[in-house]
C-alpha cells in the first residue's frame, strides 16, 4: 500500500475558496484505510473532490456515468481487476487514468499502458509523488486554447502538419491522410511532443521528463511501448519505421518528410 508515514500526509494550506472549481477524481481502491488516506490527502489541497469506488465490477458504470476529470485505478480489485476496468472504459472515457501497480511489477505497468492507462505509480509511493503525477496528468490533458487576441497565428501554433499527418492540440485530434486516428491521452501527448520537435532527436530522458514530470531511471520501458503503439496507429512499419525513427542510444525522431 502507499506508505502512510507520520507527517507524510500533510500538505500546504489550500488555496483560497472560490478561486476555481474542484477537479473531480474517482478513486477505485478496495483498501478502505488507503483509499481514505488518499482521498483526505488530495482534498486537503483544496484542488480536488474525491469519491471512492471499492469494487472493480462497479467501476466501469461509475466512470462512464459520472465522467470524472481523472481516475485513479488500483489493479487488484474485487469483481474485476483494474486492467479489465481500463479496457472496458478506455474507448468511451476521455479523461486520464492513473494506475496503481505493485512495486516493481513491470508486467502490470506494461499491460496497464497497453490497455490505455495514461500513467502509473508503483506502490508503495509517497503521497507527494502521487499528487505530482495527478497534477502532471491534468496539466497535460487540460484543453489548449489560443491566447486572447492572438487569432489565427496562435491557433496555427497548436495545429501542426507533418506531411499528411495533422496534429491538433486544441481539439486533441489527429488525422492521417484526412482520416481520423484514435489515440489515448498518453499516445497523443507523445505524438504532440514529437511533432513540436519534428526533425529533432529527442532523448528518452527528455521525453520521460516532459511526459511524466520525473527523471528516467534508465530501466522503464513505458516510452518505448508507447512509441510502438503509436507507430502501429499511424501506419508506421515497426521494423523499418519512416515516421517515428529510433536513434540508437539516444531516443526518437519524428521525420519531417517520411
Amino acid at each position: 500500500m502507499i506508505d502512510p508515514l507520520p507527517g507524510t500526509w500533510e500538505v500546504d494550506a489550500p488555496p483560497a475558496e472560490g478561486t476555481r472549481m474542484a477537479v473531480r477524481i474517482l478513486l477505485v481502491e478496495d483498501d478502505d484505510k488507503l483509499s481514505a488516506l488518499i482521498r483526505d490527502f488530495l482534498q486537503t489541497t483544496g484542488e480536488f473532490e474525491v469519491t471512492i469506488e471499492p469494487r472493480g465490477d462497479r467501476a466501469p458504470d461509475r466512470i462512464l456515468g459520472e465522467n470524472p476529470d481523472l481516475v485513479i485505478l488500483d489493479i487488484m480489485l474485487p469483481g474485476l481487476d483494474g486492467l479489465g476496468v481500463c479496457k472496458q472504459v478506455r474507448d468511451r472515457y476521455e479523461g486520464p487514468i492513473l494506475m496503481l501497480t505493485a512495486l516493481g511489477d513491470e508486467v502490470d505497468e506494461i499491460v496497464g499502458l497497453e490497455v490505455g492507462a495514461d500513467d502509473y505509480v508503483a506502490k508503495p509511493a509517497s503521497p507527494r509523488k502521487l499528487l505530482a503525477r495527478v497534477r502532471t496528468l491534468l496539466r497535460r490533458t487540460a484543453p489548449a486554447a489560443p491566447a486572447a487576441g492572438a487569432g489565427a497565428a496562435a491557433r496555427d501554433d497548436r495545429r501542426l502538419e507533418i506531411g499528411d499527418l495533422v496534429v491538433d492540440a486544441i481539439n486533441r485530434d489527429v488525422t492521417l491522410g484526412g482520416a481520423p486516428v484514435e489515440l489515448t491521452t498518453a499516445e497523443f501527448d507523445l505524438l504532440w511532443l514529437l511533432a513540436r520537435h519534428a526533425g529533432e532527436t529527442l532523448s528518452r530522458d527528455r521525453i520521460y521528463e516532459e511526459l511524466r514530470g520525473i527523471e528516467w531511471d534508465g530501466l522503464d520501458r513505458s516510452i518505448d511501448l508507447r512509441v510502438a503503439r503509436l507507430r502501429k496507429k499511424i501506419g508506421d512499419d515497426a521494423q523499418h519505421p519512416r515516421r517515428i525513427k529510433s536513434v540508437r542510444g539516444v531516443g526518437y525522431l519524428l521525420a519531417v518528410a517520411p
